[in-house]
């Protein structure tokens, strides 16, 4: 028994001995309502909302952690939501990143086009320095694009896929029919260059992006491997890559 308080005992157990708890247990199962509330998109414009949201979540992550330690779990744990609620919107952590990837990828080529217009006459030179500069600012794209082929699009339905391949055909093409005007190219040389300088700028980013694990094991064998410079190396190779094209 406590002390008495106005001549009376009270009981360990007793509601009143109780009610801070109580009122901390309540707080935190209605703002557990509140946010299913929240999560549970109840419109179109909500669902949209919730599905930027886990794309932000996950772009984040992918920018500063290894793929293989992206999980629909931690995504989860980032939005501060559960796995039940994120699976009310996707299914696998690569459905949200080909979503991801097609807008980067829109984004570069986007740049690309409006840089290089039909009707110009850049040198193979400016072409190289221009598409080089689009390029290093595109490079969480070219990332993305490594890991397209062997990963993400073997993950995800073939509607998704579908969708997916349409755009970039299509983008990729009104490319190619600028480049065969500015470089007196067939389309299907055209379409080759483009996508070596894709896919030289998709591994060099990658041999770029510094893996926290492939860091650590540098250091324990003590390598310093020799400094890349993305932009120059790009410049480079798309250069060349031109003027193998129109010799």
């Amino acid at each position: 028994m406590e002390r008495k308080r106005n001549g009376r005992e009270r009981p360990k157990n007793s509601t009143f001995n109780n009610t801070p708890s109580l009122i901390a247990k309540n707080t935190v199962f209605f703002y557990y309502i509140g946010m299913q509330e929240y999560i549970r998109a109840r419109s179109d414009d909500q669902k949209e909302e919730r599905l930027n949201q886990i794309k932000d979540a996950t772009a984040e992550l992918f920018e500063n952690n290894p793929y293989n330690e992206i999980t629909l779990t931690t995504i989860a744990e980032k939005l501060g939501w559960s796995r039940a609620n994120l699976y009310k919107y996707v299914t696998t952590k690569e459905e949200i990143i080909l979503e991801i990837a097609k807008e980067k990828m829109t984004a570069y080529y986007s740049a690309l086009l409006a840089a290089f217009p039909e009707e110009n006459n850049y040198s193979s030179e400016v072409i190289a320095e221009v598409w080089a500069g689009i390029i290093n600012a595109h490079q969480t794209y070219m990332r993305y694009v490594s890991y397209l082929n062997p990963i993400i699009e073997t993950n995800v339905t073939v509607e998704r896929l579908a969708v997916f391949k349409k755009q970039y055909y299509d983008l990729a093409y009104a490319l190619c029919d600028n480049l065969t005007k500015m470089l007196n190219l067939s389309k299907d040389a055209a379409y080759k260059l483009q996508l070596d300088i894709l896919f030289f700028g998709s591994s060099s980013a990658i041999c770029c992006y510094k893996n926290p694990l492939v860091q650590a094991a540098l250091e324990k064998i003590n390598i310093l491997p020799p400094k890349l410079d993305f932009y120059k190396d790009m410049k480079e190779f798309i250069l060349m890559r031109i003027l193998w094209s129109v010799k």
